[in-house]
Protein backbone atom coordinates (compact mmCIF):
# COMPACT_ATOMS: atom_id res chain seq x y z
CA UNK A 1 0.00 0.00 0.00
CA UNK A 2 1.41 3.47 -0.68
CA UNK A 3 2.31 5.58 2.17
CA UNK A 4 -0.10 8.90 3.21
CA UNK A 5 1.13 12.33 2.47
CA UNK A 6 -0.67 15.84 2.25
CA UNK A 7 -1.12 15.53 -1.17
CA UNK A 8 -2.54 11.60 -1.05
CA UNK A 9 -3.80 11.53 2.30
CA UNK A 10 -6.18 8.97 1.09
CA UNK A 11 -3.30 6.46 -0.04
CA UNK A 12 -3.46 2.97 0.68
CA UNK A 13 -7.41 3.25 1.22
CA UNK A 14 -10.40 1.33 -0.83
CA UNK A 15 -13.60 2.89 -2.14
CA UNK A 16 -16.46 1.95 -4.21
CA UNK A 17 -18.73 4.78 -5.58
CA UNK A 18 -21.90 3.43 -7.44
CA UNK A 19 -22.88 5.78 -10.36
CA UNK A 20 -19.56 7.17 -11.09
CA UNK A 21 -20.03 7.34 -14.80
CA UNK A 22 -20.69 10.79 -14.29
CA UNK A 23 -22.23 13.58 -12.69
CA UNK A 24 -21.53 13.90 -9.04
CA UNK A 25 -20.36 10.19 -8.82
CA UNK A 26 -18.00 11.24 -11.41
CA UNK A 27 -16.25 13.97 -9.90
CA UNK A 28 -16.48 11.96 -6.64
CA UNK A 29 -14.35 9.19 -8.45
CA UNK A 30 -12.22 11.50 -9.68
CA UNK A 31 -11.43 13.73 -6.13
CA UNK A 32 -10.86 10.10 -4.53
CA UNK A 33 -8.36 9.17 -6.68
CA UNK A 34 -6.25 12.56 -6.80
CA UNK A 35 -6.09 12.25 -2.84
CA UNK A 36 -4.68 8.34 -3.51
CA UNK A 37 -7.54 5.94 -2.94
CA UNK A 38 -7.86 2.94 -5.11
CA UNK A 39 -11.62 3.35 -6.33
CA UNK A 40 -13.59 1.22 -7.91
CA UNK A 41 -16.10 2.39 -10.21
CA UNK A 42 -19.35 1.87 -10.58
CA UNK A 43 -22.68 2.04 -13.12
CA UNK A 44 -24.52 0.67 -16.08
CA UNK A 45 -22.52 2.49 -18.93
CA UNK A 46 -18.67 0.66 -19.37
CA UNK A 47 -17.55 3.15 -22.01
CA UNK A 48 -17.89 5.55 -19.54
CA UNK A 49 -16.61 4.18 -16.56
CA UNK A 50 -13.77 3.40 -18.90
CA UNK A 51 -13.52 7.35 -19.69
CA UNK A 52 -13.56 7.91 -16.33
CA UNK A 53 -10.85 5.46 -15.45
CA UNK A 54 -8.43 6.81 -18.21
CA UNK A 55 -9.13 10.24 -16.50
CA UNK A 56 -7.94 9.04 -13.34
CA UNK A 57 -5.19 7.03 -14.46
CA UNK A 58 -3.69 10.36 -16.38
CA UNK A 59 -3.94 11.93 -13.31
CA UNK A 60 -2.01 9.15 -11.85
CA UNK A 61 -4.33 7.53 -9.83
CA UNK A 62 -5.87 4.37 -9.70
CA UNK A 63 -9.00 2.65 -10.46
CA UNK A 64 -10.61 -0.72 -11.39
CA UNK A 65 -14.46 0.03 -13.15
CA UNK A 66 -17.22 -2.84 -12.48
CA UNK A 67 -19.89 -2.43 -14.74
CA UNK A 68 -23.19 -3.29 -13.39
CA UNK A 69 -27.15 -2.26 -13.18
CA UNK A 70 -28.29 -2.34 -9.79
CA UNK A 71 -31.71 -3.30 -11.01
CA UNK A 72 -30.49 -6.67 -11.51
CA UNK A 73 -30.76 -9.53 -9.11
CA UNK A 74 -27.89 -10.37 -7.67
CA UNK A 75 -25.99 -7.77 -9.18
CA UNK A 76 -24.72 -6.32 -6.18
CA UNK A 77 -23.53 -9.87 -4.95
CA UNK A 78 -21.51 -10.57 -7.67
CA UNK A 79 -19.91 -7.14 -7.11
CA UNK A 80 -19.01 -7.79 -3.51
CA UNK A 81 -17.86 -11.32 -3.78
CA UNK A 82 -15.33 -9.75 -6.70
CA UNK A 83 -14.08 -7.23 -4.68
CA UNK A 84 -13.80 -9.09 -1.46
CA UNK A 85 -11.99 -11.66 -3.73
CA UNK A 86 -9.02 -9.01 -4.42
CA UNK A 87 -9.66 -6.76 -1.13
CA UNK A 88 -9.54 -7.68 2.31
CA UNK A 89 -11.52 -3.97 3.85
CA UNK A 90 -13.31 -1.28 2.34
CA UNK A 91 -12.56 2.21 3.48
CA UNK A 92 -15.88 4.06 2.07
CA UNK A 93 -19.04 3.41 0.28
CA UNK A 94 -20.14 6.42 -1.65
CA UNK A 95 -24.11 5.29 -2.75
CA UNK A 96 -24.60 7.96 -5.60
CA UNK A 97 -26.48 6.29 -8.17
CA UNK A 98 -30.40 6.61 -8.23
CA UNK A 99 -33.35 6.88 -10.42
CA UNK A 100 -35.55 9.37 -10.98
CA UNK A 101 -39.02 8.45 -12.04
CA UNK A 102 -41.36 10.72 -14.38
CA UNK A 103 -42.44 13.72 -12.35
CA UNK A 104 -46.30 13.66 -12.29
CA UNK A 105 -48.85 13.83 -9.72
CA UNK A 106 -49.18 11.02 -6.63
CA UNK A 107 -52.43 9.47 -9.06
CA UNK A 108 -50.59 9.87 -12.13
CA UNK A 109 -47.62 7.48 -10.79
CA UNK A 110 -45.87 4.95 -13.29
CA UNK A 111 -45.92 1.64 -11.09
CA UNK A 112 -43.39 0.31 -13.64
CA UNK A 113 -41.11 3.54 -13.76
CA UNK A 114 -41.80 3.72 -9.51
CA UNK A 115 -40.76 0.07 -8.93
CA UNK A 116 -37.78 0.70 -10.50
CA UNK A 117 -37.38 3.80 -8.78
CA UNK A 118 -37.69 1.65 -5.28
CA UNK A 119 -35.39 -1.26 -6.92
CA UNK A 120 -32.62 0.90 -7.52
CA UNK A 121 -33.12 3.71 -4.70
CA UNK A 122 -33.79 1.49 -1.83
CA UNK A 123 -33.58 -2.25 -1.97
CA UNK A 124 -30.09 -1.68 -4.24
CA UNK A 125 -29.09 0.79 -1.22
CA UNK A 126 -29.63 -2.18 1.65
CA UNK A 127 -27.89 -4.38 -0.23
CA UNK A 128 -25.12 -2.92 -0.87
CA UNK A 129 -25.06 -2.10 2.81
CA UNK A 130 -25.63 -5.63 3.57
CA UNK A 131 -23.17 -6.80 1.41
CA UNK A 132 -20.07 -4.70 2.38
CA UNK A 133 -21.01 -4.42 5.83
CA UNK A 134 -18.02 -7.09 6.61
CA UNK A 135 -15.49 -5.42 4.53
CA UNK A 136 -16.42 -2.36 6.26
CA UNK A 137 -15.87 -3.30 9.52
CA UNK A 138 -12.31 -4.66 8.48
CA UNK A 139 -11.21 -1.17 7.96
CA UNK A 140 -9.88 0.73 10.34
CA UNK A 141 -12.96 3.29 10.24
CA UNK A 142 -15.13 2.62 7.58
CA UNK A 143 -17.38 5.17 6.06
CA UNK A 144 -20.55 5.37 3.70
CA UNK A 145 -22.04 8.46 2.56
CA UNK A 146 -25.45 8.49 1.06
CA UNK A 147 -26.21 11.46 -1.78
CA UNK A 148 -30.06 12.13 -1.29
CA UNK A 149 -32.37 14.55 -2.05
CA UNK A 150 -34.23 17.75 -0.11
CA UNK A 151 -37.61 15.67 -1.40
CA UNK A 152 -37.03 12.84 1.32
CA UNK A 153 -37.27 14.90 3.92
CA UNK A 154 -39.59 17.96 2.46
CA UNK A 155 -41.90 16.49 0.25
CA UNK A 156 -42.86 18.65 -3.25
CA UNK A 157 -45.93 18.31 -5.24
CA UNK A 158 -45.19 16.09 -8.32
CA UNK A 159 -41.81 14.48 -6.79
CA UNK A 160 -44.10 11.80 -5.18
CA UNK A 161 -42.09 8.82 -6.26
CA UNK A 162 -38.91 10.10 -6.31
CA UNK A 163 -39.28 11.78 -2.78
CA UNK A 164 -41.13 8.39 -1.41
CA UNK A 165 -37.45 6.62 -2.29
CA UNK A 166 -35.72 9.27 -0.73
CA UNK A 167 -37.16 9.07 2.11
CA UNK A 168 -36.76 5.70 2.62
CA UNK A 169 -33.10 5.61 1.55
CA UNK A 170 -32.77 8.23 3.94
CA UNK A 171 -34.05 6.08 7.34
CA UNK A 172 -32.29 3.29 5.98
CA UNK A 173 -29.18 4.70 6.47
CA UNK A 174 -29.86 6.99 9.52
CA UNK A 175 -30.63 3.00 10.81
CA UNK A 176 -27.39 1.71 10.00
CA UNK A 177 -25.41 5.09 11.29
CA UNK A 178 -27.83 4.02 14.71
CA UNK A 179 -27.13 0.26 14.76
CA UNK A 180 -23.00 0.75 14.38
CA UNK A 181 -22.48 3.69 17.34
CA UNK A 182 -21.94 1.45 19.64
CA UNK A 183 -20.89 -1.28 18.07
CA UNK A 184 -18.10 -0.39 15.17
CA UNK A 185 -16.41 1.72 14.09
CA UNK A 186 -18.03 2.17 10.98
CA UNK A 187 -19.80 5.79 10.41
CA UNK A 188 -22.45 6.81 7.63
CA UNK A 189 -22.95 10.23 6.30
CA UNK A 190 -26.49 11.35 4.07
CA UNK A 191 -25.60 14.35 2.40
CA UNK A 192 -27.76 16.08 0.28
CA UNK A 193 -26.18 17.71 -2.77
CA UNK A 194 -28.54 20.32 -3.60
CA UNK A 195 -28.65 22.34 -7.28
CA UNK A 196 -26.07 20.85 -9.05
CA UNK A 197 -25.39 20.69 -12.23
CA UNK A 198 -25.99 16.70 -13.36
CA UNK A 199 -28.00 15.19 -16.47
CA UNK A 200 -30.73 14.53 -13.66
CA UNK A 201 -30.96 18.03 -12.95
CA UNK A 202 -31.37 18.83 -16.43
CA UNK A 203 -34.27 16.18 -16.45
CA UNK A 204 -35.72 17.54 -13.80
CA UNK A 205 -35.36 21.20 -15.03
CA UNK A 206 -35.41 21.99 -18.04
CA UNK A 207 -35.82 25.64 -18.67
CA UNK A 208 -32.66 25.74 -16.03
CA UNK A 209 -29.62 27.63 -17.02
CA UNK A 210 -26.83 25.05 -15.56
CA UNK A 211 -24.61 27.84 -15.20
CA UNK A 212 -26.78 29.32 -12.22
CA UNK A 213 -26.31 26.20 -10.34
CA UNK A 214 -22.93 24.55 -8.96
CA UNK A 215 -20.84 21.85 -10.43
CA UNK A 216 -20.67 18.01 -9.35
CA UNK A 217 -16.59 19.00 -7.98
CA UNK A 218 -18.18 20.93 -5.63
CA UNK A 219 -20.11 18.17 -3.93
CA UNK A 220 -17.34 15.73 -4.54
CA UNK A 221 -14.89 18.16 -2.73
CA UNK A 222 -17.23 17.88 0.42
CA UNK A 223 -17.37 14.13 0.01
CA UNK A 224 -13.05 13.82 -0.13
CA UNK A 225 -13.75 16.01 2.92
CA UNK A 226 -15.79 13.75 5.09
CA UNK A 227 -13.59 11.08 4.00
CA UNK A 228 -10.70 12.50 4.31
CA UNK A 229 -11.02 14.40 8.29
CA UNK A 230 -13.78 12.15 9.26
CA UNK A 231 -17.41 12.86 10.65
CA UNK A 232 -20.18 12.09 13.40
CA UNK A 233 -21.74 9.33 12.63
CA UNK A 234 -25.12 10.05 12.05
CA UNK A 235 -24.64 13.01 10.65
CA UNK A 236 -26.92 14.91 7.65
CA UNK A 237 -26.57 18.44 6.08
CA UNK A 238 -26.92 19.86 2.45
CA UNK A 239 -24.05 21.36 0.38
CA UNK A 240 -24.25 24.56 -0.06
CA UNK A 241 -22.84 26.86 -3.53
Amino acid sequence: MNEQTDERPLAGQLGLVTGASRGIGEATALALAGAGMHVVLTARDDRALEAVEEKIHAAGGSATIAPLDLAEPDSVARLASAVSSRWDKLDALVINAALLPELTSVTDINGKQFSQALTVNVLATQTLLAAFHPMLKAAEAGKVIGLTSSVGANPRAYWGAYGASKAAFDTLLSCYAQENAKVSRVAAAIVDPGATRTAMRARAFPGEDPNTVKTPEVVAEKILTLLRDGFVNGIKFRVEA
